[in-house]
């Protein structure tokens, strides 16, 4: 990846950091940890791949997007802002009575996102009908989805995994923010994962791993998926809280909202960082 464009996507994702934390510090509640963790994803996928923006936003055959893991809004919001969609003073309104920018998505309230999630493990099901449906009407328009690694514990989330492949659905193609951390302990505490390639891939998905903050490797897996009729399963590893030293793997910052003191803290560490 060339220096100036890794250097563009770097300072995007710090303003969106910067707003993820102001949104949820405003609203007084919310979900800083998983939103700071996919952040470098959404950037790179907003600004590089699906090129969103207002005029193309409701398009038929525009590429789409699902966060499944719907807590991690405020991210989505704060990059739909870079892209023109949302006006920058209108994020502060989050959570707000009223305010189309729900703590989940709300397709309802805010038809720029592809639909109301945060039950969780639902997302891919619904990414999984736009891929077929995407095939059906022979366009080539591409469906992405964003699970969270707490949501692989959903028994929804693996019977689309075992369906897609059958439907031959390569264009469907899911990023997983595999942070380790879940509500209140860690995944490994819960229900461990491992092994994770090699489960998926015994499904007939191509599997990729990447570390999740970083610009190159996310270009490259995306710009090296085949077209061979298999579903990709990205398998981005990432750190919970991203980017604010505090609520880095700190389980304390899954549900829980910085205070306006905490915030100009992490505000003031994100610019410098």
């Amino acid at each position: 990846m060339e220096k100036d464009k890794e250097l563009k996507l770097k300072n995007i994702s710090k303003r969106v950091r910067i707003n993820i934390i102001k949104m949820l510090s405003e609203a007084g509640s919310g979900h800083p940890g998983g939103s700071l963790s996919i952040v470098e994803i959404l950037v790179y996928l907003f600004i590089e791949k699906i090129k969103r923006s207002r005029e193309n936003a409701l398009d038929e055959n525009r590429d789409r997007f699902i966060l499944s893991k719907g807590h991690g809004v405020p991210a989505l919001y704060a990059i739909l802002s870079e892209v023109g969609i949302i006006n920058e003073n209108e994020l502060l309104t989050l959570r707000k009575l009223n305010s189309p920018l729900q703590g989940h998505p709300d397709r309802v309230k805010f038809p720029y996102v592809e639909a109301s999630t945060g039950s969780l493990g639902q997302g891919l099901s619904i990414g999984l009908g736009m891929a077929l449906g995407s095939k059906l009407k022979k366009s080539d328009f591409k469906v992405y989805v964003l699970i969270g690694d707490g949501e692989l514990q959903e028994g929804q989330i693996w019977e689309a995994i075992l369906k897609a492949p059958s439907l031959k659905l390569d264009n469907l193609i899911v990023f997983l923010d595999y942070n380790k951390l879940q509500l209140d302990r860690s995944i490994n505490e819960t229900t461990p994962l491992e092994p994770l390639f090699d489960k998926i891939k015994s499904f007939n998905w191509d599997v990729y791993e990447i570390d999740g903050h970083n610009f190159n490797d996310i270009e490259k897996v995306l710009e090296n998926l085949k077209t061979n009729g298999k579903p990709k399963f990205i398998i981005a590893h990432t750190i919970k809280g991203k980017g604010v030293s505090f609520m880095e793997n700190n389980n304390e910052w899954h549900g829980v909202a910085p205070t306006k003191e905490e915030a100009l803290k992490a505000i003031k560490e994100i610019e410098n960082g």
